[in-house]
């Protein structure tokens, strides 16, 4: 499992044990994320802190997190992004789209201000 799901009451946290969120590992993000939007969960925060490395399809499942947030009036929220990482949604001009703080406190602030 590269993929632990933490739920909270009203969000939950995704983190990522893999080094790299690539075609191999991101329809399995996107199963993660899919499940929880049937569960009704509409605010949640994804954990980057252990991946160092994300193509265009772990772009892609972080794009469909942000929308089915979004669609659901919740809030989505990155965090914990390494430089690499940092660097690649940066360059796709994501940084201006999605929500991305430091780290998951830094996120959980932002949905419990």
């Amino acid at each position: 499992m590269n993929f632990t799901v933490t739920e909270q009451d009203n969000y939950s946290v995704i983190t990522s044990q893999a080094d790299k969120l690539n075609a191999a590992i991101a329809p399995e993000l996107k199963s993660a994320i899919l499940n929880l939007n049937k569960s009704s969960v509409n605010n949640i925060i994804i954990d980057l802190g252990h991946t160092s490395y994300c193509d265009s399809s772990g772009l892609s499942a972080i794009l469909t997190a942000n929308r089915l947030c979004k669609d659901s009036s919740g809030h989505f929220i990155l965090a914990g992004l390494q430089p690499n990482v940092k660097k690649m949604i940066e360059i796709a001009q994501l940084d201006r789209v999605l929500m991305i703080r430091e780290d998951v406190d830094a996120a959980l602030s932002e949905l419990n201000p």
